[in-house]
């Protein structure tokens, strides 16, 4: 298992995220240390690189946008993001080849 995700019992998957907002497009880059490093298109500003994220992450998924929350980070670029419904495999599959 990778460092930037762990699995609950109930099959949860919490992610370990750092994020780069701001950036030209949303795009998931790599490993970041312990963390998943994922640039977005949005600003930093009321929420909408927060809003971004969940929304990006939820449509790389394949997931509704409600299955996928931010636990905690709101104001940091370090985050932690919690995904229902989904499996190891195809959060494995986020990182680029």
């Amino acid at each position: 298992m990778a460092d930037w995700y762990r699995v609950a019992s109930d099959g949860r998957i919490t992610l370990t995220l750092h994020i780069q907002p701001g950036a030209k497009t949303s795009e998931v880059c790599g490993q970041h240390g312990e963390a998943l490093k994922i640039r977005l298109a949005a600003p930093p500003v009321d929420g909408k690189a927060n809003a971004a994220l969940l929304a990006f992450l939820a449509n790389q998924l394949g997931l509704s946008r409600q299955a996928v929350s931010l636990i905690s980070g709101d104001s940091n670029r370090r985050k932690r993001v919690e995904i229902s419904g989904s499996t190891t495999a195809a959060v494995e599959r986020l990182l680029p080849p």
